[in-house]
């Protein structure tokens, strides 16, 4: 763990350091399909628009706890290191018992930016209607 893959210490989300998860072994375990529940953080509009393939989204906190298992191994995620949508989340999981909860802190625009596959509507910049 890292200090530039930490949330910002005035980002007032919590002291415990936020264990983390790097792009490569993230990129690992799915390459391997290890049953690993990737959670996108940000709302439904950006994850419609694009994600990580295999992506889970939740719109609401029922939604959330009840798809996911106390001991599901859960990764975490949203734009970038300084987005804090994957750290209130972090947080949330966290505080609801569960054990086995990572951020990847890079997100989705280290992803992107190392040339890993997306999937969403807007893939490439374009737009769905494909104008």
């Amino acid at each position: 763990m890292s200090s530039t893959d930490q949330p910002h210490r005035f980002a007032l989300l919590g002291k415990e350091p936020v264990f983390t998860i790097g792009r490569d072994e993230l990129k690992e375990k799915l390459d391997r399909r290890e049953p690993v529940k990737l959670v996108m953080a940000l709302n439904r509009w950006a994850f419609d628009a694009k994600h990580i393939p295999g992506s889970l989204h939740f719109d609401d906190p029922e939604q959330l706890y009840s798809s996911l298992a106390i001991d599901d191994e859960i990764v975490v995620y949203c734009s970038t290191v300084d987005c804090l949508s994957s750290v209130a989340l972090y947080r949330a999981l966290v505080d609801h018992g569960y054990k086995n909860v990572r951020r990847y802190a890079g997100g989705l625009i280290d992803w992107e930016d190392n040339g890993l596959p997306l999937e969403g509507e807007f893939i490439d910049g374009g737009d769905p209607a494909g104008s």
